[in-house]
């Protein structure tokens, strides 16, 4: 019986040295050379410019990551609203100044700004690890706001929270629907991210218009609400007192208040839902990179395990990756779309891709600009 379990030993050990077949040789080979080539040529670079969301939290934890992962390319993170962001990247390609590598954040300032001008690269040419192409590691497979297919890639997935209280003005329960929002003792105390401009702001503005209509819009606009386009004041002005509610701002503009201690939460789903979205999970890459491989680099990096886990925590926001965990997000207010939807719900349910923007988005936020210049 010891030389028969020897014997079975000695053939796995054996199978287990043999070489791999010749194509998956060279599939192995073919990526990891690939990603060596690209890996020398981005230090020589020496640096990547990345546009990415007004979030300290994101800054800090992507820049540590990615430092300790590749120390000899200098990660510059230009952060800010993606809208005032992609305003000076296509100001500045217009002048012929090609600055910016990538852009990451919400989709409908890609989509009328980079998309619209022309200044963007396809994607998929630029995937290298396996982790990444696979479309199997990627709930839905791989996912694009742009009709297309090709210039910006939704690595996020989720069900939105974009209406918070604060919890020593606001009960449990008192907005079970958004005609709660209606109501007298609201008036003046409602502050909203300007739906004028791209943004959560318009991203739910439009998702009310379309599930509410115009006349609840109407009404609403004469609650005397507080109009700003500077999130961190809007969440300060709720998580201070000075307004109750707000409408378009998201976990990640209150992290820093609710790391203080201050009461502030988002408001229990009312009976007409929220919308799904990919928030601020969207990738595109600009046309004439001054630091290409560095930029492929990071492409793959935030598309990797390591990159999507720093991403999706800094931001509260749930990647669409199998293997990375999401389940976190219940806390925040909002559930990943990988535990509660089917891919084709969440096409149903979602706010962010050039479809929804032309046919929900743009007649909302016309609606807006007539309400409320």
């Amino acid at each position: 019986m010891q030389n028969f379990a020897r014997g079975i030993l000695l053939i796995a050990v054996a199978l287990w040295l043999q070489p791999l077949p010749a194509g998956a040789q060279s599939d192995k080979g073919d990526w990891q050379a690939e990603w060596e080539k690209v890996l020398q040529a981005a230090k020589r670079e020496g640096k990547v410019v990345v546009s990415v969301p007004a979030s300290t939290e994101l800054r800090k934890k992507t820049e540590e990551t990615f430092a300790t992962r590749f120390p000899n390319i200098d990660l510059e993170l230009v952060v800010g609203c993606g809208s005032s962001n992609i305003k000076k990247i296509v100001a500045e390609k217009k002048a012929g100044v090609h600055y910016f590598d990538l852009h990451v954040g919400g989709t409908n300032s890609i989509i009328t700004g980079l998309l619209a001008e022309g200044l963007l690269e396809p994607i998929s040419p630029l995937m290298i690890l396996p982790e990444v192409k696979d479309p199997k590691q990627w709930w839905g497979g791989h996912i694009w706001a742009d009709t297309a297919r090709r210039h910006i890639y939704m690595f996020q997935a989720y069900i939105t929270e974009t209406v918070w209280r604060n919890t020593d003005l606001v009960k449990p329960g008192e907005i079970a629907t958004y005609d709660d929002l209606l109501r007298p003792k609201w008036k003046g105390r409602i502050a909203i991210l300007d739906p004028r401009t791209p943004g959560s702001g318009d991203s739910t503005w439009g998702f009310l218009w379309s599930v509410k209509g115009e006349e609840y819009l109407t009404k609403l606009v004469a609650q005397d609400m507080i109009i700003g386009r500077n999130q961190r004041q809007l969440a300060e002005t709720v998580a201070k007192g000075k307004a109750a509610l707000s409408i378009g701002l998201s976990y990640y503009v209150y992290q820093p208040f609710i790391k203080a201690g201050l009461p502030v939460k988002p408001v229990d789903p009312p009976k007409e839902g929220f919308y799904a979205s990919s928030g601020s999970g969207n990738l595109a890459v600009l046309k004439e990179m001054p630091h290409p491989n560095a930029a492929r680099l990071f492409l793959n990096w935030l598309l990797s395990r390591e990159g999507q886990e720093v991403f999706s925590r800094a931001m509260g926001q749930t990647t669409r990756r199998f293997d990375v965990d999401t389940s976190w997000a219940k806390e925040y207010g909002h559930t990943s779309a990988k535990e509660s939807l089917t891919p084709e719900r969440f096409f149903a349910l979602e706010n962010q891709s050039e479809e929804k923007i032309e046919k929900v988005r743009k007649p909302a936020a016309a609606l807006a600009r007539k309400l409320l210049d």
